[in-house]
């Protein structure tokens, strides 16, 4: 039985934090979602489930990782292809000090153990788009390895409130990715495009310590924001720079693993989510059933939003690993590639801005999450550092609801914000101020927004939008709406509170915007209680 409380809790608070302006299509998508959640809460509640991910980043270099065609997307197919690329019989490979470069750099910035001494591996397989018939990896002595990476979780529709999550990093390695075979519906067979084949990619080995897709989908976008932040990947998954591998099994509570499968080169964060979902859920439902869970490796088919079983794995392949013959094992201080030498290049990385934004300005920790993870931290620190002493929850009202509902509106970032961040710092202290109400604040910012360039301050007298500052005034107002509602008064003083909220609702209307609506509900309440007005 669904509960159908958890179907509109879901749906509200999805629908609170998004624009007023949100059409039907949009909210029908919202409820669909909240619909598909309860489902799945539903049959979760007596499982657990394990996921463990592998992601394939292509280093981003000039060149490829053994030789020296160059790393392009998009080339004329078969256009980036060296001697040693297609396998000719005696070609060898050169490393590139690069793409060794980037992998440490990324590792540290992972908490990785590094190994001066690392050595390369053939992996045999044979598909049409490896050319040699193996890959040059690292599998039994990587570059680095125990690592983990903190992020944080929250998704309205999902949680409560945001936590923090840690997963571990079994090992970073260095290896080759392979081309691509393009299956046209115009020929009999399928083309293969070698463009790809031989480009550096740093596979990460996580280990399997999340439970499901939201987990999946905000540890990859932390690795994401860490890697551009170091500028070693571009991460455009759409482009295949960065693909995810999860593996994916459910269990009783205490007891051990269940049988994993393996969704094989999910390319978007979407796909990655659902059929992490999907799966669990797949898996649950064969189980209930009395089947059972074969190993296999699986594709999400984004049409269908299912996975299907591409091959099974209950007979161990067999990769015939052995060290690669034309390589030496790589030591890091022979290329002159000292670990400390590289750790202070490390940026400043997403879970410490988090951190400082909650530690500096006493932030939760949603809202850090908003700030950072959204990339609105620069404007949001440029805002504070523009004017002293600003009311750090009304800077975020205003950027988070108010700006951003605009920008999301018309597709654009706060990069692209035409309203500077003094502009903005300016408006922040109108209201702080008293010169200008909330209601008022948010006409400036949209004025401002569609590009008037006049001054926040001249448009605030200009518009007529300065308010007015009488106690006295304010008081003759409060108690005209008491003389003009005696049977709501009588019912307020009789013990019926929720009347209040339509005599303040009056109050705001003969207000119009020209009184701090705190200091008038205030006074309302004040004479309210007075038995003798």
């Amino acid at each position: 039985m669904i509960n159908c409380g958890v179907i509109m809790n879901s749906f509200c608070k999805q629908r609170r934090n998004l624009p007023f302006w949100m059409p039907i299509t949009g909210i029908r998508a919202i409820f669909t979602k909240s619909l598909d959640l309860a489902c799945a809460q539903e049959k979760r509640k007596n499982w657990e489930s394990v996921v463990g991910l592998e992601v394939h980043a292509q280093i981003k270099t000039s060149s490829k990782l053994f030789s020296g065609s160059a790393n392009k997307f998009a080339s004329p197919a078969n256009s980036l292809v060296s001697l040693f690329d297609c396998a000719i019989p005696g070609t060898l490979p050169v490393l590139n000090k690069k793409a060794v470069e980037a992998a440490l750099l990324t590792a540290l910035a992972l908490n990785c153990n590094v190994n001066l001494v690392s050595e390369f591996d053939r992996k045999h397989y044979f598909y049409a788009d490896m050319p040699a018939g193996y890959q040059i990896t690292q599998q039994r002595l990587p570059l680095a390895s125990d690592g983990y990476l903190d992020f944080a979780v929250f998704s309205s529709a999902v949680h409560k409130a945001a936590y923090k999550k840690q997963s571990k990093i079994k090992q970073l390695q260095l290896e080759q990715d392979s081309g691509k075979s393009l299956h046209e519906e115009s020929c009999s067979g399928s083309l293969i495009d070698l463009n790809r084949a031989g480009v550096g990619l740093m596979e990460l080995v996580f280990e399997p310590d999340l439970k499901d897709g939201e987990e999946a989908v905000a540890c990859v976008s932390e690795l994401i924001r860490i890697l551009e932040a170091l500028e070693t990947c571009d991460c455009k998954m759409e482009e295949g720079s960065l693909r995810v591998d999860a593996n994916i099994s459910v269990n009783k509570p205490g007891e051990t693993f269940g049988t994993r499968t393996e969704v094989k080169n999910l390319n978007s964060l979407r796909a990655l989510a659902r059929s992490i979902d999907y799966e669990i859920v797949r898996q649950i439902e064969v189980l209930e059933k009395g089947g059972k869970i074969t190993n296999e490796t699986r594709g999400y088919d984004p049409q269908q939003k299912i996975t299907l079983s591409m091959r099974d794995k209950e007979e161990k392949q067999d990769y015939r690993y052995m060290p690669e013959p034309n390589l030496l094992p790589l030591s890091l201080l022979q290329l002159k590639l000292d670990p400390s030498d590289f750790r202070v290049r490390i940026p400043v990385l997403p879970e410490q801005e988090r951190t400082m934004l909650m530690e500096k300005y006493q932030l939760s920790l949603e809202t850090a999450i908003q700030l950072v993870n959204g990339r609105n931290i620069d404007y949001f620190l440029n805002v504070m550092d523009a004017l002293p002493n600003l009311p750090v929850k009304k800077v975020c009202s205003l950027l988070l609801t108010d700006l951003l509902g605009l920008l999301h509106k018309d597709e654009k970032t706060i990069q692209e914000c035409q309203i500077n961040p003094r502009q903005f710092a300016k408006i922040v202290e109108l209201v702080k101020n008293k010169k200008i109400s909330h209601s008022a604040s948010q006409n400036l910012l949209l004025l401002l927004y569609r590009g008037d360039l006049r001054h926040p301050e001249q448009v605030v007298e200009e518009e007529g939008w300065t308010m007015i500052n009488d106690p006295k005034q304010l008081e003759v107002i409060c108690k005209q709406i008491i003389s003009e509602n005696p049977k709501s008064v009588a019912a307020f003083r009789a013990g019926k509170a929720k009347i209040f909220k339509s005599l303040a609702a009056q109050l705001k209307k003969e207000c119009n915007d020209k009184y701090d609506m705190g200091d008038a509900t205030q006074t309302l309440k004040r004479l309210l209680e007075e038995k003798n007005l």
